[in-house]
């Protein structure tokens, strides 16, 4: 049986991690994994997390399994969190908590897939690698939207409402919340506006994918979107992980999110994502969610939470600012303060990509999009002195 495999390529951004570790040059610097990174270069585990944590350990009194919808609290909190706490869509949506954001774009996929098997669904160029195969190994089909110009460094607009413009009724449309992933440019009020006005007249589902709340502007800004939406359209969907803003990389902590036309329609959809996520893994793991439900409950804790993710957020920014000065003897890198969240496009070629690896230890994906939080102020001098070389 077995014999029958042949060897897969490595996954590019993994590929890279190990590169970067096997690499002893002291001056390495690696822009490649998309997880937050502070000054020292750590992943730091969030204060607010470590109280959670001494919390949860001591009022635990049992190892039994959640159930396949997972944490009640953490389930109506996060719904909460995401569409308002005053919101009127509340009572038509219903939250799942899944394996992380991996896990609820995957358990949306196959429920997609069971209401309307080989559907249609349209995803942003660029967009997150992982995207494609989550998606479309359930059975779904991808096809593309215009979204990234390059040249311009910016939101192909027309391009992108165009072609929304044709998208057919019963077919999704792949939205990121917030802080695109991997471009950094975001899509404007009036554009999620515009995408609901040809959802209504088109008859498509918007699929939102939101796994940076909290890094682009702040935690109520980055879901106005997302919002606007869920107020102007009959169904939405949202897929949304609490790996970035709760720094919950490893624990695997993110929900699904399902807005129906009415509570029965929502009820009833609960029912089928409940049977789709004990056909896949059975029961979501404890842990996480119960960290996060802790510290949104939590007034005192969720304060320091709200603090923790805005320092994270301001340093980011200030990084976007450092980048942008350190490489303006090269060129005009003057798009980069007005992107979002932790990821951007230098605009470097594939060849000048692979200089900086070989040559000076940079480490970042082949389309030149890096993550703004490797960089700190020790490695930024020869950061900007490396890319100048390669320019």
């Amino acid at each position: 049986m077995f014999e029958r495999f042949e060897p897969l390529p490595t996954d590019p951004i993994l590929g890279l991690s190990l590169a970067y570790k096997q690499d002893t040059n002291p001056q390495k610097v690696d822009l490649g994994v998309g997880v937050y990174k502070d000054e020292a270069g750590n992943t730091p585990v969030l204060a607010s997390v470590t109280a959670a944590q001494s919390r949860c350990h001591e009022l635990e009194t049992t190892k039994a399994y959640e159930g396949p919808a997972g944490n009640d609290s953490f389930n109506s909190e996060i719904t909460q969190l995401i569409f308002g706490a005053d919101s009127a869509q509340l009572e038509r949506v219903k939250t799942l908590q899944t394996p992380g954001g991996c896990g609820a774009l995957r358990v949306a996929a196959e429920l997609i897939n069971r209401a309307t098997p080989g559907a249609t669904i349209w995803v942003s160029r660029p967009t997150w690698a992982n995207h494609i195969p989550l998606l479309s190994s359930a059975g779904l089909k991808i096809k593309e939207y215009p979204y990234y110009d390059a040249a311009s460094q910016s939101i192909d607009r027309q391009g992108m409402l165009d072609c929304l413009a044709k998208v057919p009724a019963g077919d999704l449309v792949l939205l990121h919340g917030c802080c695109h992933n991997p471009c950094g440019t975001d899509l404007s009020l009036d554009d999620w506006q515009q995408i609901a006005d040809l959802a209504n007249k088109n008859g498509f589902t918007p699929f939102v994918d939101l796994a940076y709340q909290g890094f682009g502007d702040g935690l109520e800004e980055d879901a106005q979107g997302l919002r606007l939406l869920a107020g102007a359209v009959p169904e939405l969907v949202v897929a949304s992980s609490c790996s970035k803003n709760f720094g919950l990389y490893r624990e695997r902590v993110g929900a699904l999110s399902i807005m129906g036309n009415s509570p029965v329609a929502a009820a009833n959809t609960f029912g089928q994502m409940q049977s789709v996520a004990r056909g896949i893994y059975s029961m979501p793991p404890s842990h996480g969610a119960a960290l996060v439900a802790t510290i949104l409950t939590d007034t005192a804790l969720r304060q320091q939470w709200e603090g923790e993710v805005a320092e994270m957020r301001v340093r980011i920014k200030q990084l976007r600012e450092d980048l942008s000065a350190a490489l303006a003897p090269f060129g005009d890198f003057g798009f980069i303060p007005q992107q979002r969240g932790m990821f951007s496009f230098l605009g470097l070629s594939e060849a000048q990509v692979e200089r900086l690896k070989n040559e000076f230890s940079v480490y970042m994906v082949g389309s030149s999009r890096i993550n703004l939080a490797g960089i700190n102020q020790q490695n930024l001098p020869y950061l900007a002195e490396s890319i100048g070389k390669v320019l």
